[in-house]
């Protein structure tokens, strides 16, 4: 497969003067695995470390962490976190294989702070392993999260640096990370996604080889804030709240789609980049001021899970901006999702798909405007509208209008369509909807003209 097709367009756009003015334009095109993650739009990013059985533990107090003995989920079961994240309506699930504590979920070979020496199956278990059998039998895609930038075990902080007093080096950390990651990107299978936390310390840096490491072993994953120079790389919204900035772009410069470490210029991307790095909303499913941000689960939180329809703002500010959405589900210390968690998450995927599997109309096409006509006016209160993105981001500017009792009325405008966009106003009876696009990069594919 190729990992990247750009689809270099020259064409008129002006007459500057009484001489021809050609200006390039450049679309670019996304792969068919780019295409994949993004319709694939729900999934699901599962933690489970040392706070869950040390909540008072923090893993920046070098030298405190809890010995691995402590950590024994007495009924862990990750058929039903699966199950759990498929009632969501979740397509992907990423584990989170390695915290910040360092304390890892699979019995690596790199140090002894691992599930090898916990009592959890008497030392014979393998979580990662276990994921990934319950997601290929639910046929939900496996991604991994591994942090490389912060390690407590190893007196390691952002961004993956060895702090004074490591019991290793630098160059030894840095082994460290290239043995872990081959483990986990060699003994698993084909991942979809894999998670670098915080971006990844460059080789310029100090860091190790991580661009080599997974061209070679997990070329067809996308990955979040992975190394410079990986093609595949999906990019962080700015905010852990499921509210991605409008527009936001599947397109961007060099530097927005660079590792985490560096600064980011633009949350937005660009829609004249020449890189395909598209946004990914990561939010809990618990509000951020419960424990660790929502992130970790804690006994006696269950009040602080969002409502649905919280959530279901949430689902229209991340997928219907162009993004996907990763929502973050806590595992209890008995090693189950909770149950009040469990429900609030079918909840959501009923609700979502309650308002968005039964358009009143749906209609596809190219061209500078679409109409669908009813048969007599109807309430409408959302539109979605999707561009075929295997011909690049196209659409830059739009309107929405929609004929009530006989006179035109304009309903939103926009930008940024990309692979969805939901448009959510207030209800007005309609007999006709209308898209006029006012200007694009190229004639306009509309996927899908949805009305609600």
């Amino acid at each position: 497969m190729k990992t990247f097709i750009q689809c270099i367009i020259f064409a008129i756009l002006t007459f500057t003067s009484p001489f021809l003015d050609a200006q390039e334009k450049i679309i670019v095109c996304p792969n068919e695995l780019q295409q994949e993650w993004a319709n694939a739009e729900i999934g699901v990013i599962i933690h489970f470390d040392m706070p869950v059985f040390h909540p008072d533990y923090n893993w920046r107090q070098f030298g405190t962490h809890p010995s691995p003995s402590t950590f024994n989920p007495s009924s862990l079961d990750t058929d039903q976190w699966i199950h759990t994240a498929k009632s969501l309506g979740a397509k992907y699930a990423v584990l989170v294989a390695k915290h910040c504590s360092g304390f890892s979920l699979w019995p690596t070979t790199a140090h002894e702070y691992s599930i090898k020496n916990s009592p959890y199956k008497n030392g014979k278990g393998d979580i990662v392993a276990e994921f990934v059998a319950s997601c290929r039998k639910y046929g939900i895609k496996p991604g991994i999260y591994a942090s490389t930038t912060a390690n407590g075990f190893l007196h390691v902080d952002n961004p993956g640096l060895v702090k004074k007093g490591s019991p290793v080096t630098q160059e030894e950390y840095n082994k460290i990370v290239e043995t872990q990651l081959t483990e986990l990107w060699s003994n698993y299978g084909k991942l979809f996604e894999i998670w670098f936390d915080g971006g990844v310390l460059s080789q310029q840096n100090g860091g190790a080889d991580i661009l080599t490491l997974i061209q070679r072993l997990q070329p067809n994953s996308i990955a979040f804030q992975g190394p410079y120079g990986y093609p595949n790389l999906i990019r962080w919204v700015g905010n852990e709240e499921g509210n991605s900035p409008y527009p936001c772009w599947a397109t961007a410069d060099a530097t927005t789609s660079a590792d985490g470490v560096q600064k980011i210029k633009g949350l937005y991307g660009n829609p004249h980049g020449n890189y395909w790095c598209p946004g990914e909303a990561d939010f809990t499913l618990r509000r951020n001021d419960s424990f660790q941000g929502g992130w970790f689960w804690r006994a006696n939180e269950d009040h602080l899970i969002f409502s649905t329809d919280e959530l279901l703002l949430k689902y229209e500010t991340s997928v219907g901006r162009n993004t996907n959405m990763l929502l973050g589900l806590v595992i209890d210390k008995n090693g189950l999702v909770p149950d009040a968690d469990v429900k609030r998450a079918k909840e959501f995927g009923d609700i979502i798909r309650k308002t968005f599997s039964k358009p009143i109309r749906k209609i596809s096409g190219k061209g500078y405007e679409l109409s669908i006509r009813l048969n007599k006016e109807t309430n409408i209160s959302r539109i979605v509208l999707s561009e075929d993105i295997a011909f690049g981001e196209r659409v830059l500017k739009y309107k929405l209008k929609g004929l009530c009792n006989g006179k035109w009325i304009q309903l939103s405008e926009g930008s940024c369509i990309g692979h969805k966009r939901i448009e959510h106003f207030p209800t007005h009876s309609l007999s006709v909807v209308k898209l006029e696009i006012e200007e694009a990069k190229d004639n306009p594919v509309i996927k899908s003209f949805a009305i609600y």
